[in-house]
């Protein structure tokens, strides 16, 4: 089946106008990032699902509200009364992003709190996508429930790809985010590392010992961005490939520079491309989104 599940958390995206004491409020996440600009891209005989837990409030309606508007599918999304969504908050300089965050308690954190349900979202699903912010947010208990879920998942056919997106403050410590996000991408059929966090967090040398360290722990794949820079690629056979990068002309904000990113990627072997040819489309799609503001930018998808 041509459908593709995402899984992890969509929060409310509070961020300045430009007018003095406005802000403006949307909706995206790191996984729900990638799933928006599938949809997009992808023909429409691709199902794209999104796969989380929000409240049955006023704001959570109007997340799942906006999902069916965009086309992505909601219907394995939990409803849970006691919780709500998270929220975060956008500052932009020079281009770089800053996040206030109020998500402590959102209903995402109980993503995987129930086998059943996610063994239900996985079914007939031939890619699942997910991130290490995905991990993070859960407890340990239904992160083990999550990984072999998916390990399942991939037993039968499925494709599984992770980007480890690390976030050490969603974490309990270092060594607990490196431990997890090591036994989350040897279920992986393609890993989307970015070489600058691996070598803060893991003390990677360069993007080919990202690579490798990746293909060591089980992925079969690996895709390492490098920000600007070279995309590093070790496909199933263990070949390293070096892809170039043309530099964004205008850079006005890098947030979802690597969602998008693994979007364009994606999409592009979807449509049969080679990883060379994937990874120059996810990059130049990459390069077109940080050049407007936000992290959903309609105009960044060419047609």
């Amino acid at each position: 089946m041509k459908r593709i599940v995402s899984i992890g958390e969509c929060m409310g995206e509070l961020s300045e106008t430009g007018v003095p004491g406005t802000l403006s409020m949307g909706f995206a996440g790191d996984t729900l990032n990638t799933a928006w600009y599938l949809r997009r891209m992808l023909p429409g005989d691709w199902t794209v699902d999104y796969v989380t837990a929000v409240g049955t409030d006023g704001l959570s309606n109007r997340l799942v509200e906006y999902l069916d508007s965009e086309r992505i599918g909601t219907r394995h999304i939990q409803r849970l009364s006691d919780k709500t969504i998270g929220l975060y908050y956008i500052e932009l300089k020079n281009g770089e992003r800053s996040f206030t965050y109020w998500r402590s308690d959102s209903a995402a954190k109980r993503l995987a709190g129930d086998v059943e349900t996610l063994e239900q979202a996985l079914a007939g699903a031939s890619i699942a996508y997910w991130s290490g912010i995905t991990l993070a947010i859960l407890a340990q208990a239904d992160r083990q429930t999550l990984i072999d879920a998916l390990m399942r998942f991939a037993a039968r056919g499925g494709k599984v790809i992770f980007d480890p997106n690390l976030r050490p403050r969603l974490w309990e410590s270092a060594d607990a985010m490196r431990e997890w996000i090591t036994r989350a991408a040897g279920i992986a059929d393609l890993c989307l590392p970015s070489h600058e966090d691996e070598a803060s967090w893991f003390g990677d040398r360069d993007a080919e010992a990202t690579a490798k360290r990746y293909r060591q722990a089980g992925a079969k794949r690996v895709a390492v961005k490098n920000g600007p820079g070279e995309i590093s690629l070790l496909d199933a056979d263990g070949q390293l490939a070096i892809v170039p990068v043309q530099p964004a002309a205008i850079v006005v904000d890098t947030t979802a520079a690597g969602d998008s990113f693994n979007a364009g990627f994606m999409a592009a072997e979807l449509a049969g491309g080679t990883m060379a040819q994937a990874a120059s489309a996810g990059a130049a799609l990459a390069g077109r989104v940080i050049g407007a503001r936000g992290a959903l930018v309609p105009q960044a998808i060419e047609v």
